[in-house]
């Protein structure tokens, strides 16, 4: 994956709050920063991940064949 270098002025004030953002999350600013970034364009663009088979599988629920998990159902509905 390409990058390319983005150069934003901020004041004081948020460089400070940064810097301390960034501590805590035991990052660099850059890091911190860019995660932000991807954080408020996944909001933008309605929560919907940037590969949602990728964000399903992370959730580590339970899989097996679809006949075994309907059967699993229907036995717990006894």
């Amino acid at each position: 994956m390409a990058s390319y270098r983005l150069q934003v002025l901020i004041p004081g004030p948020i460089e400070n709050r940064l810097r301390k953002a960034a501590k805590r999350a035991q990052t660099s600013r850059g890091a911190w920063v860019r995660r932000a970034i991807e954080e408020r364009l996944e909001r933008e663009s309605g929560g919907v991940p940037r590969d949602p088979l990728a964000a399903m599988q992370e959730l580590n629920a339970p899989t097996a064949d679809i006949d075994v998990m309907i059967a699993e159902i229907e036995a717990g509905r006894s």
